[in-house]
């Protein structure tokens, strides 16, 4: 903390939050010391169930076509 790009990221995905549950890890914590050796150089970094996905900017298109093949895998 700070991290502007964590929070440009939140207010990119805030209109998801119907659609997906966001779950913020904070890296610099002990019990995430595994997170933070692999990312700790490229936050933010976002899974989509359980996968990674990207890294530093929340890349809208890509995002909205994977959530669209999760949705339609769930029906």
């Amino acid at each position: 903390k700070p991290c502007p790009l964590c929070d440009e990221a939140k207010e990119v995905l805030e209109p998801y939050k119907r659609r997906i549950i966001l779950q913020e890890v904070d890296i610099t914590l002990p019990e995430n010391s595994a997170w933070n050796d692999k990312y700790k150089y490229d936050i933010p970094v976002f899974h989509l169930n359980g996968k990674f996905l990207m890294k530093h900017r929340v890349d809208i298109q890509r995002f909205e076509d994977q959530l669209r093949k999760l949705e339609l895998q769930s029906d």
